[in-house]
């Protein structure tokens, strides 16, 4: 386990999102590749087990549709 100077721990950078979590993993940062950035995950006891991937999402959710005043014009 690698540890910084201020007492925590280094990012550990990865792009294996289907890699499931092992006990050894907790208390542990990890950065999951997402397709354009690494989401910081601190891994906790219960997310042992789950997939890296879960806990990072890939697409980014903008709302379902938004009411226009051209959508209201209509009704």
């Amino acid at each position: 386990m690698r540890q910084s100077k201020q007492g925590g721990h280094d990012l550990i950078k990865t792009w294996a999102r289907a890699s499931q979590i092992a006990p050894e993993f907790v208390n542990q940062k990890i950065g999951v590749h997402n397709g354009r950035r690494f989401v910081e995950i601190l891994i906790s006891e219960a997310m042992v087990g789950h997939r890296l991937g879960e806990f990072a999402p890939t697409r980014t959710f903008r709302g379902h549709g938004k009411i226009t005043k051209k959508v209201t014009e209509k009704t």
